[in-house]
């Protein structure tokens, strides 16, 4: 993740853009003037620019998405790695997880409702500071009641898209 905000994140994105248009435009200078010279530059100088021009891109991409740390917690440990697994390939730093466990600064919480069940009430605090994103395959008025105790930034039915939770983890990340 490249910033903690939003904002600041913002801030970053136009240097990181000038980086990379900068290397760019160097490596569109050098097979130019190896056009008109009739020359090749030397294939480890271009390796090189195209290196660095991907290094910018993921910068540009870190802060041009606020991708940043999510645990995944459900009963089903393997639907939570596989949703985790695609979070990471949306470029978010995901963990799964069968149970709660301590989170990461500004890290997010995708939480199954069914596992709310054998909590206590510390618990239950805790969670509402954490402002989860609740899944549950749960429809019924009482279950969304008791998301809204928690203070859920998002309530979310299974079976759950990817690019939904991605859009409700995103918007989450933009909370301060």
């Amino acid at each position: 993740m490249g910033s903690d905000t939003a904002s600041s994140g913002r801030a970053e994105l136009p240097a990181a853009l000038h980086r990379l248009r900068s290397t760019l435009a160097r490596l569109k200078a050098e097979l130019e003037l190896a056009l008109v010279d009739g020359t090749m530059p030397p294939a480890e100088t271009l390796l090189e620019d195209v290196r660095e021009a991907l290094v910018h891109l993921a910068a540009v991409e870190d802060v041009s998405y606020l991708r940043g740390p999510v645990l995944v917690v459900d009963d089903d440990a393997r639907l939570a790695e596989i949703t985790a697994r695609g979070l990471r390939r949306l470029g978010f730093d995901a963990d799964s997880s069968a149970a709660l466990r301590s989170l990461k600064a500004r890290e997010v919480l995708v939480f199954d409702l069914s596992l709310l069940e054998s909590r206590d009430a510390g618990t239950h605090h805790d969670l509402r500071a954490t402002r989860p994103i609740i899944v549950t395959g749960a429809t019924d008025g009482a279950s969304r009641a008791l998301a809204d105790s928690l203070e859920a930034s998002a309530y979310l039915v299974k079976p759950v898209e990817l690019d939904e939770l991605a859009a409700a983890i995103s918007r989450r990340m933009a909370e301060p």
